[in-house]
């Protein structure tokens, strides 16, 4: 029974409990205290006349006080009965009778479609990764909030339990894959319901904890990732270069390529400069593909970008070229090299990043509101005076690892204020709030779902990427239809709003084509663009 249907019973009830109630009291009070008999009927016909408001029949006046009384109470009673009525019980019952049912099973003719159990940020950038690649998705999802939120946003859903036929609905024998995003129990339950039938396809599992990997093998999952870990690592491969691949885990794009965040100080001399005027490229090697400005990115287009002061540079090139514009940049995170890495939270993300630092012998100081074996500080992370007392004003950088993205935000504004020069990196939990965080003031924002979602789209659909943004995302391809030819007589930004940002050949990085460049067959290219303009690439040269 749904819940509008519950509180409807009830209210059946309770007005039915009311109704005999008064009617009872008045049959007393009419025999005890005005010496008049009334029957049950005729009492029954007062409550009604009463509590409904429609005003009464022979009885209209009463002597006695206390049934003056009695009466008064009934009267107003059912006045606030209207009131209560309607926007408490059937408003809702109403709504709820004539809104849109949720699907409970899908059309008979999808096939090769990607299963994903559970919505939530880890899967958030998988669902535009698969869409973008043209492969159907369908989302089991039992929350009504939220499937009835997917449904609306046009994402194809079934709101089902598990113990209800979600599986069943679910058409797994034309299924691709499917990915386990709830608890680490759900995805082991998940698991066995799947294999039991029959279903041999690929299975993917999301987990908490990193000792549940093992059991969601025996389970019966293809392969099993923790986000979390996988995050924390590339939060603590950023801060420290003592960690490689410098760049953690899904910003390593090919061997020998990765894709970076530099902020322009404004004492640097780019600051303030164009690309052609700098000629990036021709110095460090690297290539810039856009800038964090306040929070917005803006898309490299040619030589004309400006490079603004404490902006945040997106690059893509060798570690080598990389390390090269983090010292023409003079703002670069990594630049500090004295003093500790302060970690605020110490839940899964915070305890692995600190647990990296500490194993190459970085100094760390772990904040969190709890005493644990490696907290050095117990408090809140938002409390100034606390982040003073570890050392944020000397520190090499403050790596934020918080619950909840509000707390992030407000905890990197008053780093800012405490200490402008200090380096943040946080981790965000919705892809949405990192260019809020940006805003904020964060020299680096990465969020659990850039991080799962780019690698379960490369197990799936076996793509070496990394979204910087939506409107943002660099792709490793092979030469296809390119072989033999010139970059700039094949027309690629004018036909696809694509660009050639880099080519990888054997052990060389090639960023510069000149005239006798040609692409060849064991290349590995790498194109930039927006999704849409990265489908119109592939689209295109696939033909070719």
């Amino acid at each position: 029974m749904t819940r509008s249907r519950r509180r409807l019973a009830v209210l059946a009830l309770g007005l039915i409990l009311t109704v005999l109630s008064s009617t009872f009291l008045y049959m007393w009070g009419m025999a005890a205290l005005e010496g008049k008999h009334r029957d049950f009927w005729q009492s029954l016909e007062w409550a009604s006349e009463t509590l409904t408001t429609t005003g009464y029949g022979a009885d209209s006046s009463w002597r006695h006080p206390l049934m003056v009384l009695l009466v008064v109470a009934v009267q107003f009673l059912g006045v606030l009965l209207v009131f209560l009525i309607f926007p408490i019980y059937l408003i809702p019952f109403l709504e709820e009778r004539f809104e849109t049912r949720l699907p409970q099973d899908v059309p008979k003719d999808l096939h090769g479609h990607a299963v994903i159990y559970r919505y939530g940020p880890a899967v958030e950038s998988l669902l535009e990764e698969l869409d973008g690649a043209g492969v159907p998705t369908l989302v089991l999802e039992e929350d009504d909030a939220t499937a009835r939120r997917l449904f609306e946003r046009g994402v194809r859903v079934v709101h089902r339990a598990l113990g209800e036929g979600a599986l069943q609905s679910a058409r797994l024998g034309s299924a691709r894959a499917i990915i386990a995003n709830g608890t680490d129990d759900e995805n082991a339950a998940l698991s066995l319901s799947a294999r039991q039938p029959g279903y041999r396809g690929t299975l993917l599992a999301l987990v908490e904890d990193p000792f549940h990997r093992r059991p969601m093998m025996l389970a019966g999952a293809t392969a099993v990732f923790t986000p979390r870990h996988i995050l924390g690592a590339a939060l603590a491969a950023r801060a420290s270069k003592r960690i490689n691949p410098r760049v953690g885990g899904i910003q390593q794009l090919g061997r020998n390529l990765e894709v970076a965040e530099v902020r322009v100080s404004p004492e640097s001399p780019l600051a303030g400069h164009t690309l052609d005027e700098t000629a990036i490229g021709t110095r460090t090697g690297a290539i810039v593909v856009g800038q964090w400005v306040r929070g917005e990115l803006v898309v490299s287009s040619g030589s004309e970008l400006r490079l603004e002061p404490d902006g945040i540079l997106v690059v893509v090139g060798s570690p080598r070229s990389v390390d090269r514009l983090h010292d023409l940049a003079g703002g670069a995170v990594t630049l500090r090299r004295e003093g500790p890495f302060v970690v605020g939270g110490g839940g899964e993300v915070g305890r692995k990043v600190v647990e990296l630092l500490k194993a190459v012998g970085e100094e760390v100081k772990l904040i969190d509101r709890h005493p644990g074996p490696e907290v050095d500080l117990v408090g809140n992370v938002l409390d100034a005076r606390l982040m003073e007392a570890a050392g944020a004003k000397d520190a090499q950088a403050v790596i934020l690892a918080l619950d909840t993205d509000s707390a992030t935000l407000f905890a990197t504004v008053i780093l800012k204020d405490l200490a402008p020069g200090v380096p943040v990196i946080a981790r965000v939990n919705e892809a949405e709030n990192v260019e809020r965080i940006h805003r904020a003031g964060a020299d680096f924002a990465l969020s659990i779902s850039q991080v799962s979602g780019q690698m379960l789209a490369q197990k799936l659909l076996g793509q070496e990427a990394v979204a910087v943004d939506p409107q943002l995302k660099i792709l490793k391809i092979a030469p296809d239809g390119l072989a033999g030819r010139h970059p700039a007589g094949l027309g690629i930004r004018e036909r696809t709003g694509c660009s050639v940002v880099a080519v990888e050949r054997g052990d060389e990085v090639l960023v510069e084509f000149g005239p006798g460049f040609r692409f060849q067959p064991s290349d590995a290219v790498y194109i930039c663009g927006s999704g849409n303009a990265v489908r119109r690439f592939q689209e295109t040269f696939r033909r070719a």
